[in-house]
């Protein structure tokens, strides 16, 4: 079994219309979001061997932000480029390349290449993972290059305003 944590960078700024988009960073939403997922995903003691992030500010600061909420402060995470912006193809090669001995891999990265992967890998339909939306897949694989379409054993999906706002 192998699962794959799959993380919306929480919301953005666009206050500077001048950075470029890799360098934009978090709002004040994005930075009150992003602790309290953490807090979710600690809540569920779940083992995480790697986090991998997209270089991108916002990703990165998330993947942080949650990474020390959650209790992965001695996690390093790893930065690829291919989560920026992170199409399907990119997305499945990164996964299918992942190290063997890892069971847990958490991804922070941007949609539409998020959701497309989620519902590509997942036998549920989600028409959006919102910014700071976590997806954690259960795969019913031994070895990451076997991941493919459909399949998933369990999907659980969460995000910041799903007691409030349900999709």
């Amino acid at each position: 079994m192998k699962n794959l944590i799959v993380v919306r960078h929480a919301k953005s700024s666009w206050k500077d219309t001048t950075l470029a988009d890799h360098l934009r960073p978090l709002n004040k939403r994005g930075k009150r979001d992003a602790p309290e997922m953490g807090a979710r995903l600690a809540d569920r003691a779940l083992q995480v061997d790697r986090i991998i992030s997209s270089p991108a500010v916002r990703a990165l600061t998330t993947a942080q932000m949650i990474a020390r909420a959650a209790g992965y402060p001695g996690k390093e995470i790893v930065i690829d480029e291919r989560l920026y912006p992170g199409d399907l193809a990119s997305l499945m090669a990164l996964i299918r390349e992942l190290d063997e001995p890892l069971h847990t891999v958490m991804l922070f990265g941007h949609n539409p290449g998020l959701t497309d992967l989620v519902n590509t890998i997942g036998d549920d339909t989600i028409d959006n993972v919102p910014t700071c939306g976590v997806v954690e897949i259960t795969l019913p694989i031994d070895r990451w290059k076997q991941t493919g379409r459909k399949g998933a054993l369990a999907v659980r999906f969460d995000y910041p305003k799903k007691d409030r706002d349900p999709l």
